[in-house]
């Protein structure tokens, strides 16, 4: 790695999801050069995590693909996975990148034929199906993982296991001497991809998630009902394993409260619809699903999904904020308090699963950066011109859908191709 050379006609771009990736293919196609950095081991972000999108519900392998396709074929973008950034220093046109590169322990030699992870026995929480099962302490990330190389967790490294993948290897592609790399990079731009986070719902007292094991999020649901996910596409409750047939969503798990995300996370309520048609597929009529809502924001192109969510004969709406969940110690269901603000009437409704529709907040904290940027209230970095040649794409910018986090992107693959042309054309001068 420490050989990628960069100038200040190079476009850094931080951050391997949908936005960044995106980003990275508009200024490279556009003829700049790019160096797309990833902290993960592979690239794809929470797009990849997902089932489907909405409103069409096409699977995202699609448009990942495409744009997989895309990198490998364009020389213009670098990219380098498990790198983060340390420290920047300089001014727009002059960014001076200190970048740390953890090791993979397996290198180029790979071929992704899985003998490693046949060989070893040690197994480690699923983060990309946010921990809902095990993975192998030698693995492929997922499906579709590009670089489609496969990693030793460094938890491995030093036991017998690590040994066993080591030995197992007919290509010398594992390498346990593997260490991490410092890279410096002169860039004359910037563009923050870094994504989001789903919120803590532990934090919701309330609603019980850290103690009802029937609740759960809806970033688990989706990974759940993924054929390649934990239950293999079954909605199945974590308590007992059952169907669970019969299912709450709860609207604004964490958003547009003082106490936790003051502001909309946007997606929730579409994402919610989009769900409730995995309980249809799965189920048909046999299937229940209950939305509970302070006001549905279904937006422009999104109006039909609703449309055709309130048409459903399975689906129901119930306007109301929760007020708190308990559990049905006989039967593990949580039952769900609150009153019904149309009628105001008050319920204690029991529920096979309960799906928190939790909110979006940033991955990053551009605050501890130490970077002279505009933050807003919320915690977003907003692309203010006062922030020079550091640009914020996609979710880093705002709790966005994935299509508006791709126009975000394009958006600002022109500011950051804006800034280094500037800066030829002043040196040419």
């Amino acid at each position: 790695m420490t050989d990628v050379v960069a100038t200040n006609q190079t476009i850094l771009v931080v951050g391997g999801g949908i936005s960044g990736m995106t980003t990275a293919l508009e200024a490279a196609e556009c003829g700049k050069e790019v160096i797309l950095i990833e902290k993960n081991p592979s690239l794809g972000g929470r797009v990849a995590q997902l089932y489907k999108y909405f409103p069409k519900m096409c699977y995202p392998t699609c448009g990942m693909e495409i744009n997989l396709r895309r990198i490998k074929a364009n020389h213009r973008v670098r990219v380098i996975t498990m790198a983060e950034v340390a420290n920047v220093t300089g001014d727009t046109g002059n960014y001076t990148v200190n970048v740390k590169i953890a090791p993979r322990y397996v290198n180029e030699n790979c071929t992704a034929c899985g003998a490693c992870t046949e060989a070893v026995e040690t197994e480690f929480d699923n983060e990309h199906n946010y921990n809902l099962n095990k993975r192998k302490g030698a693995y492929l990330p997922f499906l579709m993982a590009y670089p489609q190389r496969y990693v030793v967790d460094p938890r491995l490294i030093g036991t017998a296991d690590a040994e066993k993948a080591k030995a197992s290897c007919k290509y010398d592609a594992i390498d346990l001497e593997m260490s991490e790399e410092n890279l410096t990079l002169n860039v004359g731009s910037i563009v923050w991809a870094t994504g989001w986070q789903p919120f803590d719902a532990n934090k919701i007292q309330a609603y019980g998630y850290d103690r009802i094991p029937n609740v759960i999020t809806s970033v688990e649901f989706e990974r759940m009902n993924d054929h390649a996910g934990p239950t293999g596409g079954k909605i199945l409750r974590p308590s007992d394993g059952k169907e669970a047939k019969d299912i709450a969503f709860i609207q604004c798990a964490g958003s547009r409260d003082r106490n936790y995300l003051k502001h909309c996370s946007r997606i929730c309520c579409t994402a919610s619809l989009k769900q409730t048609t995995y309980i249809r597929e799965q189920y048909g009529d046999e299937g229940k699903s209950t939305i509970y809502y302070i006001d549905i924001r279904a937006i422009d192109r999104f109006e039909d999904l609703y449309t055709k969510a309130k048409a459903d004969n399975t689906v129901h709406f119930i306007k109301s904020k929760v007020a708190n969940i308990t559990q049905d110690k006989a039967t593990g269901n949580p039952i769900l308090h609150g009153v019904n603000t149309e009628g105001y009437h008050r319920y204690s409704t029991p529920h096979d699963l309960v799906v928190l529709a939790i909110g979006m907040q940033p991955s990053m904290d551009f605050n501890q950066l130490g970077l002279n940027v505009t933050v807003n209230e919320h915690g977003f970095m907003e692309n203010d011109p006062s922030n020079g040649g550091l640009f914020a794409a996609g979710c880093a910018s705002d709790a966005l859908d994935v299509n508006r986090a791709a126009q975000s992107a394009t958006a600002c693959a022109l500011r950051a191709i804006q800034v280094v042309n500037t800066l030829a054309a002043t040196e040419e001068g």
